[in-house]
């Protein structure tokens, strides 16, 4: 009884009024016995209807005939996503499910675009931005929780409704696939609040386009795929000695007959957009440039018996610079990130046992540039910075391939040049804490298990989810040896890439199988490194029954 209300000293008035009360709070614990038996036999009716949605499956639960006023639900349980949710605080009650009938609404319009999205896929109707509140509703909002990671966001699914929040879209998007994988085929979120956010910033897929061609309808299931799972950065490798699979108007001598259009890039880059995905272009440089040089024969660096040496380009050359220079400035507005990949890794002309004397072409222009004692490496270093400075006037961060870096050189590479460590295989590779050490950012790309190479030539098996999963976190960046802790903050994520060395020994849909365990198991490394609660066969079928 509200104690605001009268109190009255008469005996008989008293009586009256506890009675009063006793019929009240009888006839809500009945209305309330009801309602939740009612929710209770929803069992999914009127499920999804959206062309992306999934069908309901079970049978209703039948009503209680005489509703119980201590009926109560056992502590809900963290549903069950790929990658995992990082905490989850339980309660009791029957959870959400979607139906026909709920809506999404949103407390900005910035969140219209992911609104629209999850309605379109739980079968829900989107009314946009909405104040009122109703059973079953799904709101999307933005918080005002400065300086917290703009990836986090807080799911609270409470009293028949489910609340996503975050401090930026992004959050707010990957708390809607959470809600996706808990509703999936029919299921219910739990009751409870998730609060959630990834460990790592950088979280890839690099796809080799050069060698292999990829029709554009594959690669936008991947972004789809992809966009599920949380990841936040796909890569396309698009130019190498096999190939230049995208349209080019300054240089459209050097593009493949087989190649993405312009349109369908911007295709490609949108619906990445719209899943928070960030699409990191690679032209790969000085080394790996055969399908530009297939067009340009004359920038071809040769030895000094005159042979030509594959996929290398004259460096010496002013000519050189400008090929590329024209390509990177070009791309710049079809690919609207902040990193751009520049490759230089594997330049031939530094696998010589003296690349001095094999090419002194090479020699005698690292002296001009750089003094007297200059070396190959140095003007191969100077190249990675120029081309850095080229992609640093459109606003975009550089990274290089760990190999693309020298020891012992008078010229260093610029600070702000990110590290993307694959192997220490290549001829003086350098353990990553040297990198490390010296300050540099670093990606993981640690070839031991996140390099699948189509017809695994040379030493490459193709890597397997379990093996990620069980042995593989983000400080493991060479070999199986992760590096110190201390370090953990300077390495910013990591990336599962495809590379297409024998690109006919799998088909695309054979790739998409292939790789679909692996990335499950890189991604949810990425989000959360500590040992997963889950086994092996479990995350397996949890995968399975996610589809």
């Amino acid at each position: 009884m509200s104690q605001h209300r009268r109190r009255t000293s008469a005996k008989q008035g008293k009586q009256r009024q506890v009675l009063v009360v006793a019929t009240a709070v009888a006839l809500v614990v009945v209305a309330a016995g009801v309602s939740l038996g009612l929710w209770a036999a929803s069992g999914g009716e009127g499920g999804a209807t959206g062309p992306e949605a999934r069908a309901s499956r079970g049978g209703a639960a039948a009503a209680p005939t005489s509703p119980s006023p201590t009926r109560s639900y056992p502590l809900s349980e963290a549903p069950r996503t790929i990658p995992a949710v990082r905490d989850h605080t339980p309660a009791r009650g029957p959870g959400w499910r979607p139906e026909k009938d709920h809506r999404v609404v949103v407390d900005d319009p910035a969140l219209a675009d992911e609104g629209r999205l999850v309605a379109g896929e739980l079968g829900l109707s989107y009314q946009g931005e909405k104040s009122d509140k109703r059973a079953g509703d799904l709101r999307l909002s933005l918080n005002e929780d400065e300086g917290a990671n703009p990836e986090s966001y807080v799911m609270t699914v409470r009293d028949g409704r489910v609340e996503i929040s975050g401090p930026a879209e992004a959050g707010v998007f990957y708390g809607t696939r959470t809600l996706k994988q808990a509703a999936h085929d029919g299921g219910t979120a739990p009751e409870g609040v998730v609060r959630d956010e990834p460990a790592k910033a950088q979280r890839g897929f690099m796809l080799d386009i050069a060698r292999k061609n990829y029709t554009a309808g594959w690669i936008e299931d991947r972004i789809r795929e992809l966009g599920d799972l949380k990841f936040n950065q796909l890569g396309l490798h698009f130019s190498d000695d096999q190939g230049f699979r995208i349209e080019s108007a300054s240089h459209p001598e050097v593009v493949s007959e087989q190649h993405l259009t312009k349109a369908q890039v911007r295709k490609i880059v949108d619906l990445a957009k719209s899943r928070h995905i960030t699409v990191v272009p690679e032209i790969d440089s000085p080394g790996h440039l055969g399908a530009v040089l297939d067009a340009h024969p004359d920038l071809q660096l040769r030895s000094a018996q005159g042979s030509p040496v594959q996929g290398a380009i004259d460096i010496s050359k002013s000519e050189s610079a400008d090929i590329v220079d024209d390509l990177l400035d070009e791309y710049a507005d079809l690919f609207p990130g902040g990193p751009w990949h520049l490759g230089g890794d594997e330049y031939q002309a530094l696998t010589r046992s003296n690349p001095e004397a094999s090419f002194p072409q090479l020699a005698a222009a690292a002296r001009e540039q750089y003094g007297s004692g200059a070396t190959v490496a140095d003007l191969t270093t100077g190249w990675l910075n120029d081309r850095a400075a080229t992609v640093r006037k459109h606003q975009r961060t550089p990274l290089a391939w760990n190999d693309g870096f020298f020891r012992g050189t008078s010229v260093e590479a610029a600070k702000d040049i990110r590290v993307a460590y694959w192997t220490g295989k290549e001829i003086g590779a350098r353990q990553p804490a040297e990198y490390l050490s010296a300050g540099r950012k670093v990606i993981n790309y640690n070839d031991e298990f996140l390099y699948y190479v189509l017809g695994e030539p040379q030493t490459f098996v193709y890597p397997t989810g379990q093996r990620i999963y069980e042995q593989w976190t983000p400080r493991v960046l060479r070999g199986t040896t992760a590096v110190p802790e201390r370090y953990d903050g300077q390495i910013l994520g990591g990336s599962f890439a495809v590379w297409g060395d024998r690109p006919n020994a799998q088909t695309q849909d054979q790739v998409a199988a292939g790789i679909r365990m692996p990335l499950r198991a890189t991604v949810q490394k990425l989000w959360d490194p500590d040992r997963p609660e889950l086994s092996w066969a479990q995350f397996r079928a949890l995968a399975d029954r996610l589809g």
